[in-house]
């Protein structure tokens, strides 16, 4: 595993697992994990389906045990009452009365903290107000995430877990939740994140970390994670067409976008000065570098066949 050292943290350490070991019989979820989640920071934990996403998150919870290693939360167990009560869940399968209404989830929920945040409050900071006096059952699915979100935060949580909280969402619903999120982790709560929605990830993550076959492969910032994947994006306006240059060696991909060529290339400045050569009136020319998508199938793909490689040696 290669491992971004340059990223110590904003805050204090608030769980942690430490040579994390799980096994479903022959199955092994989780070989060896390290991992620290701290206090005003946002981590996204990414990896394809089976990485060990869920049973590190269960671990972390209390939900499950581990077979070999270290799990803290807050310094304790984290199955002891007093640590779990810091943490605020957003999980992706939710069973809830259908027959409350929101205000009464609210209200129920917050009974079971110290010093819950009032109704009101909650209900603001998730964008729920206009849905206190409904039923949940008879809410939109995207409208149920949100109530979800809101008793996630009704304990004044220090730490929130978020398993993949926009599904269901429009995107100015998102773009709501994902505000509040930043307003949370500015007032010091630490966010772990699990998403599909890469970009997501890369909006909101202050640390990413990428796990595969119960291993993490890659932990470190979003722009950490970007410099070691060698391909980029071009794209300019020119007179040359896909055929042209889709069999140049320095072209991974070649596509048309609008009135616009696209390519993707791992010899960002040998096709530069093949574009130059090849249409001197080559303009609007606009290089970037890979975002978190591409960051995580380069990172995941040899992962996937090194484990393969493994399991059949």
């Amino acid at each position: 595993m290669q491992r971004d050292t340059d990223h110590a943290g904003p805050g204090p350490v608030l769980a942690r697992l430490a040579g994390a070991r799980k096994r479903y019989g022959t199955l092994e979820a989780l070989a060896g994990v390290d991992l620290e989640l701290r206090g005003g920071e946002l981590l996204a934990l990414l990896g394809p389906n089976g990485a060990g996403k869920t049973t590190a998150i269960g671990l972390l919870l209390g939900l499950l045990r581990a077979d070999a290693g270290t799990v803290e939360l807050f310094g304790a167990d984290p199955q002891q009452i007093a640590a779990r009560r810091n943490i605020g869940v957003m999980l992706q399968d939710a069973a809830l009365p259908p027959t409350l209404k929101v205000g009464e989830l609210l209200r129920l929920t917050a009974s079971y903290y110290p010093h819950p945040r009032s109704v009101a409050e909650s209900a603001e900071l998730a964008g729920v107000s206009d849905l206190l006096p409904r039923q949940y059952a008879k809410l939109s699915g995207g409208q149920q995430r949100r109530v979800q979100f809101a008793l996630a935060l009704c304990g004044r949580p220090r730490l929130l877990f978020l398993d993949e909280p926009t599904v269901g969402m429009d995107i100015q619903a998102r773009q709501k939740l994902w505000a509040a999120i930043r307003a949370l982790v500015a007032e010091g709560c630490g966010v772990v994140l699990t998403t599909h929605y890469l970009e997501e990830a890369e909006a909101l993550a202050d640390r990413v970390c990428v796990l595969a076959r119960g291993r993490i492969i890659s932990e470190g910032s979003v722009d950490a994670l970007r410099a070691r994947v060698a391909v980029k994006q071009v794209r300019c306006s020119t007179v040359l067409r896909t055929s042209d240059v889709a069999g140049w060696p320095e072209v991974v991909e070649a596509r048309t976008e609008g009135d616009r060529l696209w390519m993707s290339t791992a010899q960002a400045e040998a096709l530069l000065r093949r574009l130059l050569a090849a249409d001197a009136a080559l303009a609007d020319l606009e290089v970037r570098a890979a975002g978190l998508a591409e960051a995580f199938t380069e990172l995941t793909d040899p992962a996937e066949e090194a484990a393969t490689q493994r399991e059949a040696a």
